[in-house]
């Protein structure tokens, strides 16, 4: 087995998914104070308080895909090492590894797993949020 690498940095990223983007956009903007961090695309934006990561996916019917919640994302300091935890994590037995490490638009690298009880977890470098420090 592969050594685990060093310490998460925080679960600082959650994802929903939404069949009324506009209105949650706006829920999350002007009654909880949040900004809005990228815009990917038409269906999915990032919002953020400053130290976190909030996505919002539009999908048609969001019941259909088993509720409003799709994944949380624990942070990682950099690249390589989220490259080590998926070295860590494919070498272990019953950790469902979804995905490669692959790069998105805004500078973010990330892949998936899955917890015992099917949740799916995102470790994640996003440079926005990755290299601050909290005591």
């Amino acid at each position: 087995m592969t050594d685990r690498p060093s310490a998460f940095r925080g679960i600082r990223h959650v994802a929903f998914r939404v069949s009324n983007l506009e209105e949650c956009e706006q829920f999350y903007k002007d009654v909880m104070g949040m900004e809005l961090l990228y815009r990917a695309n038409e269906n999915l934006v990032y919002l953020t308080c400053g130290n976190d990561n909030l996505s919002l996916a539009r999908v048609s019917d969001a019941s259909e895909k088993g509720g409003t919640f799709d994944h949380y994302g624990f942070i990682v300091e950099d690249k390589e090492t989220l490259d080590a935890w998926h070295t860590y994590f494919s070498s272990l037995n019953g950790v469902p590894v979804l995905d490669e490490p692959h790069d998105h638009a805004d500078g973010a690298r990330s892949f998936h797993i899955k917890d015992p009880a099917g949740n799916v977890i995102q470790p994640i470098y996003h440079p926005a949020i990755s290299a601050q420090q909290f005591s």
